[in-house]
């Protein structure tokens, strides 16, 4: 994997410091990866980008004349200043960024949030568990990993999706499952007839990784309730909550602590997160529509 330095970023590219404008970006790809679901490659359309972003850091993306929605970058396997970004269609704004073909324009604010704090994990056992599209933030923290897999002991990465036909990332699950270098297992939701692997949620696979307890740190997306018993799947496993991150997704519109739009409790996502310890938001996830 290609890890960005700023040394390394030439000219005419130059940061933007105003989070509030979008930087215009073309598009450069376009793939599809399930149904409603596309990841779009993006360079800079002008002399001017974005800052680098890190795993776990989101983007505004802007249609013009739509509105913008918040997306976590999706792979960090290209130099800066591209940008990947994987986006479920979901509501007007998305609908028209998945409308757009390569050549159009969309705009960028960014990068927020908070990181996965990869370097937590340092000599230890990882386990990463992934529901549905929230295997597209993680995406970039598996890449960061296996990048520097000398300095974590047993790598687990636990995939889940509702069927098969809505897995994604088809690509990497091919080489995660052929890597003897990690511990790769994926089940779905609900099964069809030719569909020869585990059935069932997520949370049920962490029987079938391999990690020492008081050693290990988990990483968490994907539906509330899916990381709340993920969450709870780690420490029946007797890890501690203290080695638990959690990925958080709100409604953003601002970004920058402004609006109030995505407040979680006492925190807003945007600026605490999106990234969590479980021990921060623990109490907030018992509570239905919070």
């Amino acid at each position: 994997m290609y890890t960005a330095k700023e040394s390394e970023i030439k000219e005419p590219i130059s940061f933007t410091g105003n989070t509030w404008v979008p930087v215009p970006y073309r598009i450069t790809g376009k793939k599809t990866e399930s149904k409603h679901l596309l990841t779009l490659t993006m360079e800079p359309a002008g002399e001017e980008s974005i800052a680098p972003i890190a795993a776990g850091q989101f983007n505004m993306l802007y249609v013009f004349g739509v509105g913008e929605i918040p997306i976590s970058v999706s792979s960090l396997d290209t130099p800066h200043p591209t940008l990947i970004h994987t986006i479920q269609q979901v509501g007007p704004a998305s609908k028209a960024i998945n409308s757009l073909d390569v050549g159009d324009t969309i705009g960028i604010r960014g990068p927020f949030g908070t990181v996965w704090p990869v370097g937590a994990a340092d000599s230890k056992d990882v386990i990463i568990m992934a529901g549905g599209v929230g295997l597209c933030p993680l995406r970039p923290l598996i890449e960061n990993v296996l990048s520097e897999r000398d300095r974590f002991g047993e790598v687990n990465i636990l995939y889940g999706s509702r069927e098969p036909d809505r897995i994604i990332f088809h690509q990497d699950i091919i080489a995660w499952q052929s890597d003897p270098s990690i511990n790769f297992h994926i089940t779905v939701d609900h099964a069809f007839s030719h569909w020869r692997g585990n059935v069932g949620v997520v949370t049920q696979l962490i029987d079938k990784a391999s990690f020492a307890p008081d050693n290990t740190v988990a990483f968490i997306c994907g539906p509330e309730v899916m990381m709340r018993y993920g969450a709870y799947a780690c420490m029946d496993s007797h890890v501690d909550e203290r080695n638990i991150y959690l990925s958080m997704e709100r409604n953003m519109k601002c970004a920058i602590g402004f609006c109030g739009h995505c407040q979680f409790g006492p925190h807003f996502v945007c600026k605490e997160g999106a990234v969590f310890p479980y021990s921060v938001v623990r109490s907030h996830l018992n509570i239905a529509e919070l």
